[in-house]
């Protein structure tokens, strides 16, 4: 009797299946809360965020947490990019295009003695006044090439006299060179050391002694001082 009892209790009624044994937990926690998704969190926290109307004017007062740029900053920052290259061809166009257009404009400076788009050898206060001490009286070395021309006809012709004549106004013509290039240094030395103390001068003096090798008309950049005219 007393097995059967027991048989009953565990077999219940016939059918039915066993009873769990965390069915008898005082405190049953559902699964769905467990395993709900952290977005579905979010999501309600930001539906219980305070909406602010958008159409509400900001106080002019307010900071706005960043500086406001210049027009011209604006301006060339669309500039820069409306116009940056986007491929391979387009910038080496762009290349050739800023080259060519820089050359026009170093052109136009050896013309016009511009300072600004000048070779970084011909720029400066310094280079200036050696250029127009220079262009400013005559040179010997100015008439070398000319002179080198006839020398080298009258040499060619087979008159034994003559061509002693052509050696001879050679030798005076290297000597006289030589001579005034280094009266012409020694002076502008002086007149740059007076004029510019405290400028670098470094080159200056062989920088005009290389443009009196050039005739006058030939000279870039363009002589800007007449014959005769203090610097």
């Amino acid at each position: 009797m007393l097995l059967r009892d027991t048989r009953s209790k565990t077999q219940g009624v016939a059918g039915s299946f066993p009873t769990p044994l965390w069915s008898n937990l005082p405190h049953h926690v559902p699964l769905v809360f467990v395993f709900r998704s952290r977005s579905k969190d979010e999501k309600a926290q930001a539906a219980k965020a305070p909406v602010t109307d958008s159409t509400q004017p900001r106080d002019p007062q307010a900071p706005k947490g960043r500086p406001t740029p210049k027009r011209s900053q604006a301006q060339t920052q669309r500039r820069s990019v409306a116009n940056t290259p986007t491929t391979r061809k387009e910038a080496s166009k762009r290349q050739r295009d800023e080259r060519r257009t820089a050359m026009e404009r170093q052109r136009q400076a050896l013309a016009s003695g511009d300072e600004r788009y000048l070779p970084a050898r011909d720029k400066g206060p310094v280079r200036r006044f050696a250029r127009d001490y220079v262009d400013s009286r005559f040179c010997i070395a100015e008439f070398f090439l000319p002179l080198a021309v006839v020398i080298l006809v009258m040499t060619m012709v087979r008159i034994p006299s003559l061509q002693n004549i052509a050696l001879l106004l050679w030798l005076i013509v290297i000597v006289l060179i030589v001579l005034d290039s280094a009266v012409t240094g020694f002076r502008l030395k002086k007149r740059l050391a007076e004029k510019f103390p405290n400028e670098p001068k470094k080159g200056a003096v062989a920088y005009a002694l290389m443009r009196t090798l050039q005739m006058r008309r030939l000279r870039l950049p363009k002589p800007q001082v007449k014959r005769g005219e203090r610097p």
